[in-house]
């Protein structure tokens, strides 16, 4: 108490010494010619304790630091010492600088580990099935460099540099190696080769295109092209996605680089109708790329905002389009191999339905090359099965032409009961009845999915669509529709704990009383029905205490101490990167929707604790024992403070 008082005093006498100093200084000091303008007012002095607060914030992120040396995960240290660098910077500029190079030196460790598992299941992959399907993780290298970058550009361009000089030994040493190609894999019949996989980008090239697109995004477009040009020989998803985001910033380059690429595309050998398909994208469903296959099947792939905000069609040139429907139609023309030297992604049933699909955009703006085409469509048509070539396959008009308000895709979809002739096919026609009911709003969604006779599947989808339906409700700010789903026996424990949690923050400021009582139902929810090892009950908690702060702020304490008990009973807890899933899948089809969950993550909820009370909410990070969130948390703690630029007083300074 006796230091607290002396502080206080110390900042009482700051403030009042300079005004006896300016009221002696006119007596001393001689008369001065006329100078009518007002004397700028005196900084307000200093507030000590805001000070102490900044101390503290500093030394915690630097023992942080330090303590990230010794993390068993290379990219914890990684992160965390990036992290801390940046947290750092304003203060102790060397240090930081030191910290962002350590955390360059584990972050190539780390990626260099991820690349070598990476290369592993693929080649596991590729030797059971005959083909791969890799979800790229997160380049760390990539994270450094963005938050070196924007801090000092001399530090960025090392790092980049250091990254450049890394992909071309990559590069290289993938040119030398002596692995079998991806379409050779040991997958597939004697004699025989697996077709290669048009949505399939090397590694090495997919993390350079995303390290462009972020440099894009950050407003440093120079660099993302100098960086991505090497990148762009081939026509990869990656690619193709970087040229859009570049064509907002500087649509010159883009097309420029797009117009390069139309060229190899129509002289590459390798070149299929798949990648007619892909570079229609660029002009004309920038995020939405659509392939088939051999047996006709399609495969999309979008990126954005969501499949109902799609970024419009880009104002070309007519010289671009037409370049366009010249490469498009020397590739489709190509000469059909025989199904025994037919090594193209497409085969001819997907050949077939890529020229469907473009060929009203050859009408529209290039009808001189249709009737050849149509020719070719004619001569593919035996190949593709009768059912995709349907009028209400959606893979021929996805993203080119707007949904007609008026189809009734739910009775096309029935009609196809007329050719179904196992339970099996009647099943998966209603299933599909269901999800077209659900999205165009018709009410028989309950009369389809009572038909569906394979009791685990309709169960399954009947838990899919709830939780669709909720998450769509919250998004709608729709209260009792939230509220009606999650109480109902179809969410999982996780996702009715997020619905109530959601719901609560919706109705907090009009009803606080009624949000507290939803949010007991989700700690209930969390404590009861939640295995206490799972990383989702921390989830959830932290949820519940995220809502909470506002409402109830002592019982938010009392909620945060049942996280950390659970957070260490739950080894594989991070931290951050919370996310919200569901998934539905059947023999034929899989649907999978996921997203970010920030009232998960520990950053939100320790941010407003430590505003309140610093060292109490530093005290409570440390008993984290997983060294990730307790790292994050303690990151959240002092970031608090130190980005807490204009120096304003704390909500509850120094208690």
């Amino acid at each position: 108490m006796s230091k607290r008082v002396s502080l206080l005093a110390l900042a009482l006498c700051a403030a009042v010494s300079p005004s006896r100093v300016g009221a002696q200084e006119p007596q001393a000091a001689k008369p001065k010619p006329a100078k009518t303008s007002a004397k700028k007012p005196a900084p307000e002095p200093a507030d000590p304790m805001a000070e102490l607060r900044r101390t503290t914030a500093i030394s915690l992120v630097s023992a942080l630091a330090d303590d990230a040396r010794t993390f068993r995960d290379p990219a914890l240290r990684a992160r965390v010492q990036a992290r801390s660098a940046d947290a750092l910077w304003d203060t102790e500029r060397e240090k930081a600088v030191t910290l962002f190079r350590r955390a360059w030196d584990e972050a190539e460790a780390a990626d260099a580990e991820s690349d070598r598992r990476v290369a592993e299941e693929r080649a596991r992959q590729q030797r059971e099935r005959g083909f791969s399907s890799i979800q790229l993780g997160p380049s760390l290298r990539t994270e450094v460099l963005r938050l070196a970058a924007k801090r000092d550009r001399a530090l960025g361009e090392e790092f980049l540099t250091k990254l450049d000089e890394a992909r071309k030994r990559e590069a290289e040493s993938a040119a030398t190696s002596n692995e079998r190609p991806t379409d050779a894999g040991g997958g597939t019949q004697p004699g025989q080769q697996q077709r290669p996989d048009p949505t399939d980008t090397p590694p090495a090239v997919a993390k350079r295109l995303r390290l462009a697109s972020q440099l894009v995004q950050d407003g440093d477009v120079e660099r993302a092209i100098q960086f991505a040009d090497p990148a762009l020989g081939a026509v990869t998803l990656p690619g193709l996605e970087f040229l859009t985001r570049l064509r907002v910033k500087n649509a010159q380059a883009a097309d420029e680089r797009y117009a390069a690429m139309l060229a190899r595309a129509a002289s590459n050998p390798a070149s299929d109708a798949n990648t007619a398909s892909l570079l229609a994208s660029y002009l004309f469903s920038p995020t939405l790329y659509m392939t088939f296959s051999d047996n006709a099947g399609s495969n999309a792939n979008s990126w954005g905002n969501g499949p109902n905000q799609s970024w419009p069609p880009p104002d070309v040139s007519p010289q671009l389009r037409a370049a366009y429907f010249r490469a498009a139609a020397s590739l489709l023309m190509r000469p059909t191999p025989t199904p025994d030297q037919d090594r193209t992604s497409s085969g001819r049933a997907g050949w077939y339905m890529v020229i469907t699909r473009l060929l009203p955009l050859f009408d529209q703006y290039a009808p001189d090359r249709s009737a050849a085409l149509r020719a070719k469509q004619a001569s593919l048509t035996p190949d593709a099965p009768e059912a995709a070539r349907g009028a209400g396959n959606n893979a021929l008009t996805r993203g080119l032409a707007p949904e007609d308000p008026n189809r009734d895709r739910v009775g096309e979809t029935l009609s196809r009961l007329d050719r179904a002739k196992t339970a099996e096919e009647r099943d998966a026609v209603y299933v599909d009845a269901v999800l077209d009911a659900m999205r165009q709003k018709d009410p028989r969604v309950e009369e389809f999915l009572s038909k569906i006779e394979d009791t685990d599947a309709r169960q399954k989808l009947r838990a899919y669509i709830d939780m669709e339906a909720a998450r769509e409700a919250v998004n709608n700010k729709d209260v009792t529709e939230a509220l009606r789903l999650a109480r109902g026996n179809t969410l999982t424990s996780i996702q009715r704990a997020w619905v109530l949690t959601e719901a609560a923050r919706l109705v907090s400021k009009q009803e606080p009383g009624r949000a507290v009582e939803i949010l007991d139902e989700a700690l209930a929810e969390a404590k009861e029905r939640i295995d206490a090892a799972s990383r989702e009950r921390v989830s959830a908690l932290v949820a519940v205490a995220t809502q909470l702060y506002e409402l109830d702020r002592p019982r938010t304490w009392e909620v945060m101490l049942e996280v950390v008990k659970a957070a260490n009973a739950a080894k594989e807890y991070t931290g951050e990167d919370g996310r919200i899933s569901t998934r539905f899948q059947t023999k034929n089809m899989s649907m999978a929707s996921s997203s970010g969950a920030q009232s998960f993550d520990l950053n939100d909820i320790f941010n407003k604790l430590a505003r309140e009370e610093l060292q109490r909410a530093a005290a409570l990070a440390r008993s984290f024992e997983g060294e990730a969130p307790r790292a994050f948390a303690t990151l959240a703690v002092a970031r608090s403070v130190l980005d807490n630029k204009d120096g304003k007083r704390q909500e509850r300074a120094a208690n």
